[in-house]
């Protein structure tokens, strides 16, 4: 669980980031109550899947009950970044007749927070999560929790995110510093705004740290 800063190091300014994202997410829902968040990319490799872990992480820290969605059916990593099971998972649970008593929620390291994994592979990512069935799956998730939290595939590559996020709350963009084209963040935000998205913001990894902030209560 390399990835997981929140945990290897919750003192690191990395980690507290992630808790200021999850403050500032919070009072984005002060008017509009946010249960279900999205998390993309413009493209791969930007950080989208390790941002959602440890977000998903500060959540449940923070005491609210969490499920994080590996919904990147293409590229799948919460298993590898949470060290679980992918046998069963997302597919899975939209293929069975009662999804609330077929979600296969895995239990984590940390309290409050459970991982649907993304499941067996499928030929058609787009088509399942467009589905009406995923509409019942994000209900009978919503049920369980205060929070759900879907990891999707950067918006570029794939249909995937945009059809996802018209049946979600908020979506949050994933870019990563020194890395993401300007044109493709733009085309990403694009993307979004077409089906009408929320974008409550963007979250910046791999930015270079103010060496001239000294750590607050280190001495």
């Amino acid at each position: 669980m390399s990835d997981l800063i929140t945990l290897k190091d919750p003192r690191a300014a990395a980690a507290e980031a992630f808790r200021v994202l999850r403050t500032n997410i919070q009072f984005s829902a002060l008017d509009q109550p946010i249960h279900t968040l999205l998390i993309t990319s413009a493209a791969a490799d930007e950080g989208k899947s390790v941002t959602a872990a440890n977000l998903a992480v500060t959540m449940a820290q923070g005491g609210s009950r969490v499920i994080l969605v590996d919904a990147d059916l293409r590229r799948p990593s919460q298993h590898t970044i949470w060290k679980l099971e992918n046998a069963r998972g997302l597919t899975d649970a939209l293929l069975e007749k009662n999804l609330a008593e077929a979600l296969p929620l895995q239990e984590t390291v940390v309290d409050g927070l459970r991982v649907l994994t993304s499941g067996t592979p499928v030929p058609n990512p787009a088509d399942l999560l467009g589905s009406k069935r995923m509409e019942s799956l994000i209900a009978a998730l919503k049920a369980q929790t205060d929070y759900v939290i879907f990891d999707a595939p950067p918006v570029l590559a794939a249909a995937d995110a945009p059809l996802l996020a018209t049946k979600l709350d908020a979506t949050l963009l994933v870019l990563q510093a020194g890395s993401t084209r300007r044109d493709h963040a733009q085309r990403a935000k694009e993307a979004l705004q077409r089906v009408n998205a929320r974008i409550i913001g963007v979250a910046l990894t791999n930015a270079p740290r103010d060496s001239s902030l000294s750590p607050y209560g280190k001495v």
